[in-house]
Parts: C-alpha cells; structure tokens; sequence
C-alpha cells in the first residue's frame, strides 16, 4: 500500500529543467501519512511511460501521481497513454472544451485546434480542475484499489491543484489518517561514519526512524516519525532527539532550519556579546552566512576583506616580519587577523581566515585546503585552528567549508566557556 511519483518529460531527463515537483510531492504525502517508496522520471514515450505503469503496477503501487504531459502539443502524451495502458478509449468533455474557449477568450488569445485536445481524457475519468491553466488533470480509479492522479507539469498550477483537489479526496478516500513528521538534526565537524558509529543503535528503530545524510561538510540525521497528529509525532521524536544530543555532545549545533550563523547569532545575543571577522581566502563568505540572518546587525558589525597581504599588515596590524617569515597562510597571521579586526571593530570577538582555496597557489608544505581560523576573545586571548582540506578538491567547497568551519568554531569556544 503505497504512492508513487512519475515525473513525464524529455526535458526532465535532459536536466534543462529542476524537477522541483517531486520534491514538493514528496512532502505533501508525507504530511498525509501516505507511504511513498518509489519515484520515476520518463520521457515524453509512450511505450516508456507504458512500462513505467506496469512497473509501478506490480510493486503494487495504489496511488500513481502523475506530472508532466497534459499540454497541446504532440509530444504531450500523458493521458492518451494511460488510456491506452487501461484499455479504454478516449472522450472529449464538453464542460472542458467551454472551460477552455472561455480562458482562452479570456486571455485575449484564439484557441487553435490543438488546443482541444486538451479537452480529451480517458474514459471514466473525472476532471481535475486547473484554475491557473489551460490543462486540467483527471482522478481515475481505473481498477480496484487503483487511484491515478494527474498534474500538469507547471509547479504553480499542480500545487494550487493538490491543495484545492487531490488533498481533501485523498482525505475523503481514508488516505492521511496519519502523518509522517520529521526533524533533521545537524551536526558540524564530525564525519557521517563516525556520527553513525556513536548512534548505532537507534538507527535500527521502527517508529521514529532516524537515517545518516552528509552535505558539505555537514552532517544530519533525520527523526521521523509515524503518528496521528504532529504534537504526538513530536513527542515520539523528542526521547531520541535528546539521546542522540547526549550522544554527539558539541558537534551537534541544531536542527530543522537552523544554521550555524544563526546558531551562532542567537549565542552572541544571549550574551549580549558582538563579532568581526578578517576574511582572506573566503572572500567575505563568513560574512554573507551572517548578514543572511535577519537582525544580524545587533551582533555582526562588520568585517574586512584582507585579500592581500598589504591589507592585512595596514588595517589589521599583522606583522610584517611574521607575514614575511611564516606566510599569509600560517596559524601565526590568522591569531593577528583576528585581533587586529576585533581591535578595530570594537567587537567581543574577532574572527579570521587565511588559506588557499586553489586551484592555484599551492606547494609541498603548505597544499591546496591547507586553512586556519584565528578566533581572538573577549579578554584578547587568541588561538588557531588548522583544517587540511584536500578532500575537497573545488575551490568554492574550500571556501564554504572554511566560513562554516570558523562559524562552528566560535560556536563551540561560547560553548565551553558559557
């Protein structure tokens, strides 16, 4: 007893277009509760999207969602195959034929000849109605215990379609009685192996799941729940939440739509504390994450950019002796970045990276990846931390990687000393 999704587009396949229906979809039946293993995306095929059908068919799939394929053209072929796949023939409405002749006069455009073809669905079928668009959908049960849906391609119309439509007979038909809830934990500077290893034995649960993702640097997991409502899925997600909290200790920094400059954001507002940063090889990253979180100006006063070194030695009062006998990219100038912008800013906390993001630029001793965060406190005490980050061969991942690597590494430090 399941649903599945199939996305109908040759422009799907050829990735000129982001199939975001899927994705919205997805969702959708997961707040119904419907369960959903299974997603397909097929071209513009008849015989294709025939066998795609017989597939889902035989998983004994009893919903098929369908996007994609209900336009004029040719090539548009959605319903024509289905009613070919159920043995039946096609009829044209009326109700949609005057449906369209009136959005059409409406839009101050004549109506072609191909556009009645649109007008035509599979026998037995009932419309979907499309108040955004010109194709409508249909709600078919073409045989027991089988419940075919189907959605223009357009995002806009298919969910104003869902919502008004397929939701609440979904809902009529008993479907939705539960839901699926989840929450996504996150955690920095732990890989996904060594995270699972310590959350072993949760990731065998029934209800709640938890399930490992990696992205970037970041690690999550994912807490779903099955229940009647959300306050009792969230109260079935809360016991292991916390377990896994316990399990992570600092390396884990939030869940849902948290990140870690808001994370960080919210620290520095607690404690009434401020932040500057000094950016070499970020380019202003740190500050981007930062300033994307509405209010940040009540802790983020600003930073500087200090590409090169004459910036450095000129604004943040790195020493030109130290610059020159160690290098920009050295634990040494990343402390100076940090005190120097702290110093000039009038900030609780100076924040600084230095490094090579290559390509280009890298050596023997010190290669591409090579980073370290300078983080000078609120009594100028200062350190550094080094991150070797070869793994991550393209330069915008080294750059991203080092602004959130700095971010995770303010955090822990007002962490330890709250």
């Amino acid at each position: 007893m399941s649903a599945e999704i199939i996305c109908v587009g040759t422009e799907l396949l050829l990735g000129d277009i982001l199939n975001s229906n899927s994705q919205f979809l997805a969702k959708q039946l997961a707040a119904l509760g419907i369960p959903h293993y299974f997603q397909t995306v097929v071209g513009d095929n008849p015989d294709r999207i025939k066998q795609v059908v017989a597939i889902a068919l035989e998983r004994s799939a009893q919903i098929l969602i369908f996007t994609g394929g209900l336009g004029p053209t040719p090539d548009d072929l959605t319903h024509e195959t289905l009613a070919s796949c159920f043995g039946v023939e096609m009829v044209q409405r009326p109700d949609i034929l005057e449906n369209l002749i009136q959005k059409y006069a409406a839009y101050g455009r004549p109506m072609t000849v191909s556009n009645r073809k649109q007008a035509s669905i599979p026998a037995g079928a009932e419309i979907l109605p499309n108040p955004l668009g010109t194709a409508p959908g249909i709600i078919w049960q073409p045989r027991p215990n089988l419940t075919i849906l189907t959605f223009p391609g357009v995002p806009q119309e298919m969910y104003r379609m869902w919502e008004e439509t397929a939701v609440p007979y979904l809902k009529a038909q008993g479907w939705g009685q539960d839901i699926i809830y989840s929450r996504m934990l996150k955690f920095w500077g732990i890989s996904e192996s060594v995270l699972a290893e310590k959350v072993a034995p949760l990731l065998d649960l029934t209800n709640p799941t938890v399930a490992p993702y990696a992205l970037n640097g970041e690690v999550r997991l994912r807490v779903s729940a099955r229940a009647p409502n959300e306050t009792a899925a969230q109260a079935a997600i809360a016991p292991v939440q916390q377990q896994i909290q316990e399990l992570a200790g600092f390396d884990y920094f939030g869940s849902d739509h948290d990140t870690l400059a808001s994370v960080v954001g919210e620290l520095l507002l607690q404690r009434g504390e401020t932040l500057a940063v000094a950016e070499s090889c970020t380019g202003g990253s740190i500050g981007s994450l930062l300033t994307a979180i509405s209010g940040s100006s009540r802790y983020f006063l600003g930073g500087v950019i200090a590409y090169d070194n004459a910036v450095k030695i000129g604004l943040l009062d790195v020493n030109s002796e130290d610059l020159a006998r160690e290098g920009a990219v050295s634990d040494i100038v990343a402390q100076q970045m940090a005190l120097g912008v702290r110093s000039k800013l009038g900030t609780t906390w100076g924040l600084s990276v230095t490094g090579i993001a290559g390509p280009g630029g890298g050596s023997q001793t010190k290669p591409v990846g090579l980073v370290y965060i300078g983080l000078a406190g609120p009594s100028s005490e200062v350190e550094s931390f080094e991150y070797r980050l070869s793994a991550f061969q393209e330069r915008d991942s080294i750059r991203h990687y080092s602004a959130e690597g700095a971010l995770n590494c303010l955090r822990r430090k007002m962490l330890r000393i709250a």
